[in-house]
């Protein structure tokens, strides 16, 4: 009985009914009045701040006063540091194209080029097959292959369609040659004997990537020119040009000496490299 008149005069007090007026304070006179509840004051008060709550809740995420908010990045940060993320890609994309760029510099300087051996035995069985066995009946892939490249060759404006004959290298120096080319003893370069201080000139025209002093080879100068083709002058007394210098053919770019541990008198010298490979010198250039 005690609780069921406990909760009568709970749900009494809720529905007890207020006038909340409002009077005009010199004369009195009512202006306004309303009856309420305690229970229609905690229904209108809840209702206003789940409004509230709500409205608070749309002007963050639709608006641009989140930004003003802690742990809310702005649009034009986020803006900055995609653009920030393309450039870092980029840059780390060029740093390894220039590690490989050097790392092929350096094993020309060092000589490291990995030979190749060739089976006598199957270039000889392969002599002896005749011809008229094989089935020389183009594929069809093969086919669209021939149109594709024929296409590309016809209507290719660039300097790779370029003849190469008219390509000359000019003689760095003129002397007599001391060591010839030698792939076996990985002495791949013409070691020409001189006076020193000759003038050492470019054998083509291109642009200094190395220029520089190294403890084995004393001053040396590395020149890359159309083609894929790169110049070798090593021992030189000194040098005239920097890296990133434009030379031309036949332009003096150092001075022939007696520099370095591996030296054996005045001399230079040089060597030409294709594409990764050692080539002769004396195969494309008069040194007399």
């Amino acid at each position: 009985m005690a609780k069921k008149e406990k909760k009568r005069k709970f749900a009494r007090k809720l529905l007890h009914k207020y006038r909340l007026v409002v009077l005009n304070e010199d004369t009195f006179e009512e202006r306004f009045a309303i009856k309420l509840t305690r229970l229609n004051v905690f229904v209108i008060g809840s209702l206003c701040t789940i409004l509230l709550v709500t409205g608070t809740i749309f002007l963050i995420a639709f608006t641009s006063l989140r930004e003003y908010i802690p742990g809310y990045a702005s649009t034009s940060l986020k803006k900055r540091a995609t653009e920030l993320h393309y450039k870092t890609d980029s840059l780390q994309r060029v740093i390894d194209l220039n590690e490989q760029y050097y790392a092929s510099i350096k094993r020309v300087l060092t000589g490291d080029v990995s030979t190749i051996e060739f089976n006598k035995d199957s270039i000889l069985d392969a002599s002896n097959i005749d011809a008229s066995e094989i089935n020389l009946t183009p594929s069809k892939e093969d086919s669209l292959l021939r149109d594709i490249v024929d296409k590309e060759d016809k209507y290719n404006v660039f300097e790779t369609t370029l003849s190469n004959s008219n390509f000359v290298l000019f003689p760095p120096v003129n002397g007599s040659i001391s060591e010839l080319f030698n792939i076996k003893e990985k002495h791949y370069a013409v070691d020409v004997v001189v006076a020193k201080d000759t003038p050492v000139k470019a054998t083509a025209d291109g642009t200094v990537i190395f220029s520089e002093w190294t403890t084995e080879t004393g001053y040396v100068i590395i020149l890359e020119h159309s083609n894929e083709l790169i110049s070798v002058y090593k021992h030189n007394a000194s040098l005239t040009k920097q890296q990133g210098d434009l030379v031309k053919a036949g332009e003096v770019i150092a001075l022939t000496g007696n520099t370095g541990e591996l030296t054996t008198g005045p001399h230079l010298h040089f060597e030409l490299w294709n594409r990764g490979y050692p080539v002769n010198p004396s195969n494309f250039i008069d040194f007399k």
